[in-house]
């Protein structure tokens, strides 16, 4: 099968960064698949899982990715994201409790507007982080 050169990186620094089958993640228009010989391609990064096929291994790396840039090149496949988490690295009890906390922020009547937007990103994020824990355990 063909691959392609993928690179992901965060702020936290280089998450993976060889080999690929395919990648699907969630963009800003929706849930997208990179194979090798894609078409040039830019495009915003949205809040979802991403799932990363790599060469020579039978299971799905699965992660948190949520903002930043995806690029497709001839050369390589670039994921610049704002958060990225491994799936395996997630404490989904920690992820549980910033779902709780931003739910009760957003359900207070004596909350400003900018903290609720906050607490709404927040929550965003304690969801997707959730979700791919229970992907990841669902299908080991």
């Amino acid at each position: 099968m063909s691959s392609f050169h993928l690179k992901i990186v965060s702020l936290d620094g280089l998450f993976f960064d060889g080999e690929a089958r395919q990648i699907s993640l969630r963009t800003i228009d929706g849930e997208v698949a990179i194979l090798a010989g894609h078409i040039p391609y830019v495009t915003a990064i949205g809040a979802g899982e991403c799932r990363v096929y790599i060469e020579g291994m039978d299971h799905v790396r699965r992660a948190s990715c949520i903002g930043g840039l995806l690029t497709v090149t001839k050369e390589q496949v670039l994921v610049a994201a704002t958060t990225f988490e491994w799936a395996e690295d997630i404490d989904f009890n920690r992820a549980k409790l910033a779902k709780e906390q931003a739910e009760n922020i957003l359900s207070s009547n004596h909350t400003d507007a900018h903290r609720k937007e906050i607490a709404k990103n927040k929550l965003t994020r304690a969801k997707v982080r959730m979700k791919v824990v229970e992907n990841y355990k669902n299908n080991m």
